[in-house]
Order: C-alpha cells, then sequence, then structure tokens
C-alpha cells in the first residue's frame, strides 16, 4: 500500500495535467490510469470515476487557497496592504498549480450534483474569508456581499490566464496583472462613489 501510494504521487502531476489539457470528457480512465503507472482496476479501486478525481484534485485547489489566506492573516495589516499581499500570493499560487486553476475554471460543472454542491461550499468558505480580510463594503444587501466576494474571488484566481499568450516577460506580466487587479478590486471594495479610485487615460 505504501509503494503504491508512493507511485501515485509520484505520477499524479502528469496525470493532472493530462486531465486539464485535454479537457474532461476528452480523457477516459484507461489513459489516467497510464499516466499514473496503473491499471484500470486499481485506479478504479482508488477512484470509482473520473469525477471522483476530479473533485479530489479541486478540493485539493480550495484547500490550498485557504491554507494561503491563513498564511496571509496571520500578519494582518491594513486592507490595502492585504489586497496586495493576496495578489502577490494567488500569482504565485497560479504559478505552482496551473492545471489545477484551469480545472476549476472548466470542469466543475461535470461533477455530480451532491459533488458540485461540496466545492460551492469550499469557494463560499474561501469567498467569506476573503471578504473579511479585505473589509467587508458597507451599504450592501447580504446577497450583494456575496456577489462582491465572488467577483473578487473570480478575478484573482482567472486574471492570470488572461495575459498568457502575450509576449511579455515575467516581471512585465506580473507588474501589469497586479495593476488590473489592485484598480478593479479597489473599486468594488469602495463603499461609495467618492471613495472609488478615478480612472485616468493619457491620450497622445
Amino acid at each position: 500500500m505504501a509503494e503504491y501510494r508512493s507511485r501515485l504521487c509520484e505520477h499524479r502531476n502528469k496525470a493532472l495535467e493530462l486531465l486539464a489539457s485535454k479537457g474532461f470528457g476528452q480523457v477516459g480512465m484507461r489513459e489516467l490510469a497510464s499516466s499514473l503507472g496503473l491499471t484500470p482496476g486499481s485506479l478504479y479501486h482508488h477512484y470509482p470515476s473520473k469525477q471522483h478525481l476530479l473533485l479530489d484534485w479541486i478540493e485539493e485547489f480550495y484547500e490550498e487557497l485557504l491554507t494561503t489566506l491563513g498564511r496571509v492573516e496571520q500578519r494582518p495589516r491594513s486592507r490595502q496592504d492585504n489586497l496586495q499581499r493576496l495578489i502577490h500570493a494567488h500569482l504565485n499560487l497560479h504559478r505552482e498549480m496551473p492545471w489545477h486553476f484551469r480545472l476549476v475554471e472548466r470542469d466543475c460543472g461535470c461533477l455530480t450534483e451532491d459533488q458540485q454542491l461540496r466545492v460551492r461550499q469550499l469557494r463560499e468558505q474561501y469567498e467569506r474569508r476573503l471578504l473579511q480580510m479585505l473589509g467587508r463594503p458597507r451599504r450592501l444587501s447580504v446577497h450583494a456581499l456575496q456577489a462582491a466576494g465572488h467577483a473578487i474571488a473570480t478575478l484573482l484566481n482567472n486574471a492570470p490566464s488572461w495575459l498568457a499568450g502575450q509576449a511579455l516577460d515575467d516581471a512585465e506580466r506580473t507588474e501589469l496583472l497586479e495593476n488590473l487587479l489592485t484598480g478593479a478590486i479597489e473599486r468594488v471594495l469602495a463603499t461609495r462613489a467618492s471613495d472609488r479610485p478615478s480612472l485616468q487615460i493619457a491620450v497622445a
């Protein structure tokens, strides 16, 4: 059993990349088993379906996100400082776990209803924590607060892929993403129009 688990961990990233790059519907259990160095029967013993394996990776993704928030929370600062640290943490996590981000963004709808409920619970927990760390905007209804948390989380998790095809070096890409995310999230968090940073565009 220990040897099996060691072998599974060794090939896990390869299987994750396969599923994320080709798409959930394009990969069968036999191909996944092969990428993991297992027989289909061995894989079915631990994961009755592709959905169970997908859920495992998505749960791993949200657990890592929550751990990342916890590290930032250990040293609480001002909202602006927390925002910058959260942006940096999410960009770094995207570099470390790019295939997880792709799976969550694209394939959650392939899960069963019960599994999707589990993912929603994890996502909502993460979104609530984000708002708590950044300071909940006042004068918003409960539903508007939930929408704000969802919008901020979506920005943080999806933005790193926006510039993937651009001819930018790492420093340029990071700076542009930080500026985009900071401006957008600060506007979401602003409670009044007078609080919102103005958008000035220089015209040559």
